[in-house]
């Protein structure tokens, strides 16, 4: 009996995590259209992982065919200010006006979000 109710257990957690990921690529899918509409063969994803991290990803063919990609992380540090981290370089203190277009992005987002993907509730 425990062994099913281990496996019963272990199978739900697969599929709320399963959900999760989906709800996440959703969420990112969204947040990529917040800068107009998403070129062909560009792949475009903005959306908060945690309550402390925001992710910007772009993949892309570049001219010569070859595959781009570049990601930022922004890191919201209390006390400290909003910091941020472009393809495993250092991270770098984000600047005022670049702080307020994160702000900005970050509340259209979750307005974005809210109305188109979790209005049932």
């Amino acid at each position: 009996m425990k062994l099913l109710k281990h496996f019963l257990s272990q199978k739900r957690d697969e599929r709320e995590a399963e959900l999760y990921r989906n709800l996440i690529r959703h969420e990112a899918q969204i947040g990529g259209q917040l800068f107009g509409p998403v070129p062909a063969n560009h792949r475009r994803e903005f959306f908060c992982l945690d309550e402390h991290t925001w992710i910007w990803h772009e993949e892309w063919v570049d001219k010569q065919g070859v595959s781009q990609t570049k990601t930022t992380r922004y890191t919201i540090r209390p006390g400290v200010g909003i910091m941020k981290v472009q393809d495993g370089q250092e991270y770098q203190p984000l600047g005022l006006e670049e702080s307020r277009n994160l702000r900005h992005a970050a509340e259209e987002y979750v307005r974005r979000v809210r109305s188109e993907l979790y209005n049932f509730a």
